[in-house]
């Protein structure tokens, strides 16, 4: 979808960095959010109403009619945001939050339009949550830039709980730098103050943050780290440094490389003050300052990105080479998840069971499958080969193959082997 307003808006967006956009709530018409409609993830779970994307489609074109009248007429009301927890890798829960099925529709919309104009000014260093750029971009740059050796010292940080403490109000006044227009900016606080219907059927009304789930939550939680963290590294703290320094984020997890270790100290006793003037703690168990050298590499540390581990080790030809493969914790939560999954699905079909078992190892293999990490790969295949050997022979209460049967199955069903899907 991109509509001419939406081109104007962009091209707005980039000539000026000061304008401020009004009659932004103007563009949410009905034709606006039936386009809207097609970006929105039709499986998703449904929210407090019950109603699923199929259930609304069945009647799309008087729902979006309504919903856009509610708007514009200042009678729509944001629904109770339905939570879910799943759980973490550290044996934690992960809230979610789960909207209404006509609050995702409203929600994707203005998601939409902030998306025109934040993009224009998010910085390079920023990849999480944002259009043609990913995670394995990030490790790609990432890892780029430390092999360029430039840099000696890194400082590696997480946020604490960083979607439930973003500041509703520090949040407002940072989008009315770029937005001059009141009934918008209504409509983010109507989600922002909504409150949450948890599993035991308490109201929650959190004074703070953005659920995690909600289609917004993203594009705000980048605004938010934008001017919390980028723009300040940018023209703050690498106009400061003795130096070199870069950034690289994902979301609410970044790293920071430096040449001298003064920067690097210095970034680390500051980074908890200037999270602090934002409502945001610094997750102390999760950051770290540790050197990161090509240099003398013996001495180096090891941190984990986005799923890979980093360390300094030898190369083919004795040199100095940087290793990337895949962290232990998801290496292990990833093994558990098959083993789960093989024992819950062993008694499907043959044909179906294997369909879907080699789409989940070629998903497993198009993210990790980066050149360096083929001894884990090769692991991680070996031990599912295992798994699904046990599983399979528990089907039944005779053992259903032996290793020779097991091998001429894998075979015949051709399961998905490990390979290196990016060369960089």
């Amino acid at each position: 979808m991109k509509q001419t307003s939406l081109l104007g808006i962009a091209k707005k967006a980039a000539s000026d960095k000061a304008h401020r956009f009004r009659n932004l709530f103007g563009l949410l018409n009905v034709s606006y959010l039936l386009a809207c409609w097609r970006l929105i993830n039709k499986g998703a779970a449904s929210g407090v109403d019950r109603l699923d994307a199929r259930a609304y489609e069945a009647n799309l074109q008087d729902n979006v009619e309504a919903l856009a009248a509610a708007v514009k007429g200042g009678w729509y009301r944001a629904k109770l945001v339905l939570r879910r927890y799943i759980p973490k890798l550290n044996g934690k829960l992960r809230p979610l939050g789960i909207p209404a099925i006509a609050d995702k529709v409203l929600q994707m919309g203005v998601t939409k339009i902030l998306e025109e104009i934040y993009e224009q000014d998010f910085l390079d260093c920023s990849y999480g949550y944002r259009p043609r750029v990913g995670a394995l971009d990030a490790v790609r740059d990432l890892s780029a830039e430390l092999r360029s050796g430039r840099y000696h010292f890194l400082v590696e940080a997480d946020i604490r709980a960083f979607f439930d403490r973003i500041d509703h109000d520090t949040l407002i006044e940072l989008l009315q730098r770029r937005i001059d227009d009141e009934p918008f900016l209504r409509l983010i606080r109507k989600w922002l103050k909504a409150g949450v219907l948890e599993p035991d059927g308490a109201v929650q009304h959190p004074k703070t943050g953005s659920p995690q789930g909600g289609i917004i939550s993203p594009m705000l939680a980048n605004i938010y780290l934008h001017y919390a963290l980028d723009e300040w590294f940018e023209n703050t703290v690498k106009t400061h440094c003795k130096g070199k320094a870069y950034l690289c984020r994902y979301a609410d997890d970044f790293v920071c490389a430096f040449e001298c270790e003064f920067d690097a100290q210095r970034f680390y006793r500051v980074l908890g003050l200037r999270m602090e003037r934002f409502g945001l703690e610094v997750a102390q168990e999760k950051t770290q300052l540790l050197r990161f050298s090509r240099q003398d590499w013996t001495r180096n540390g090891t941190f984990e990105f986005l799923g890979f581990e980093f360390r300094w080790g030898r190369g083919r030809w004795g040199k100095p080479a940087l290793k990337r493969r895949t962290a232990r914790k998801k290496y292990r939560a990833s093994l558990a998840s098959f083993r789960d999954w093989c024992r819950a699905h062993c008694r499907m079909h043959k044909d179906k069971f294997f369909a879907a078992l080699n789409a989940k190892l070629r998903g497993y293999y198009n993210y990790y499958g980066i050149r360096g990490n083929s001894d884990s790969l090769g692991d991680f295949f070996y031990h599912v080969t295992r798994m699904l050997y046990r599983e399979l022979n528990r089907r039944s209460q005779r053992r259903s193959y032996n290793w020779k049967g097991f091998a001429e199955l894998i075979k015949v069903f051709k399961l998905e082997r490990p390979r290196i899907c990016h060369s960089f």
